[in-house]
Parts: structure tokens; sequence; C-alpha cells
């Protein structure tokens, strides 16, 4: 009788597709100027060189970690893969000036949700670079990754890697 009231619970999918999260040029990780990324000692993934400074949900997933100095994301899509958005490099050193977050770790996100605003004027400024990584954090855990072909993307719509789980 509960079962007809509340239904199935549904599987998690297995493989979700990973939407661009900002406007911008498509990149290998070996294109990211620093090593931590491009040898994908964080993981293997994608990055963006942004044309705008808005950073939208690239999954339907949870935030897990939202960094003091608003630089960086991470959020678990549906099937367990763990996302690192990371605007620019060494943007750390900017302690949060110019960055605005819109989510707190534990918020519910859909693909298209703003996540981070930021002034590329300034990141362009005070960075080492604005490339964006976008990092499956647990990449030794995940069955697959295939990345999408390189060119311009858009946030929300363009597929820029789809990752299935093990």
């Amino acid at each position: 009788m509960f079962k007809k009231m509340f239904g199935k619970k549904q599987e998690p999918p297995k493989t979700v597709t990973i939407l661009a999260p900002v406007n911008g040029r498509l990149l290998s990780l070996k294109e990211v100027p620093d090593p931590v990324f491009s040898r994908k000692m964080m993981g293997d993934g994608m990055a963006i060189e942004p044309s705008e400074g808005k950073i939208v949900s690239p999954v339907k997933g949870e935030v897990v970690l939202v960094f003091p100095t608003k630089h960086a994301i991470g959020i678990k899509a549906e099937n367990g893969a763990e996302l690192l958005v990371h605007i620019g490099l060494e943007t750390v050193s900017m302690n949060g000036e110019g960055f605005t977050t819109y989510v707190s770790e534990g918020d519910k996100v859909e693909p298209g949700d703003t996540l981070v605003t930021f002034d590329l004027p300034l990141v362009k400024e005070k960075a080492k670079s604005i490339v964006t990584p976008i990092v499956v954090t647990n990449a030794d855990d995940m069955e697959a990754i295939e990345k999408g072909n390189f060119n311009e993307v858009t946030n929300s719509q363009s597929e820029i890697m789809t990752v299935t789980c093990s």
C-alpha cells in the first residue's frame, strides 16, 4: 500500500552529462598553466577560458563545498561524481575580492542555477590566469569520462563531459 502512495525509490543515474558552467572557450586540462590541473593531480576534466563572470551549476546535484574565498565550488552529481569548478588560477590570494556566491554547502542545485559571479576584469588583473578548470575529483572511482569538443561553449547548454560511475 505504501509503495503505491510514495512510489518506488528511483535509482540514481549511472551516467551524468556535465554542462558548461560558464560561457567561453573549452580547453583541455593540458592547456591549463598550472601543473596541479594540467597533470591531473586533482582529477580529470576540462577547462574553460571564460568570456563572462557568471558560473552556473553544470549538473543536478548538491553543493558540498564553497571555498571561503569564493573562488571554487564543489558539487556532488546524482551519480556520485564530485566536481570542482575552480575560477581562475591563484585566485585564492584574492581573498574573495570580486566574487559573490549564491549557494551554500548542502544546497540542491539544477543545471543553470547561478553559483558564483565574479569581476572578470579584476580576475584578469590580479590572478595568474582566468582559465577555469572543471575537474572530477574522484575520477579514479569513475568508470568513464568522455570529453566534449574544443570550441566555444554556452553555460547550461553545451555538453563538456559525460561521466559514468563504476
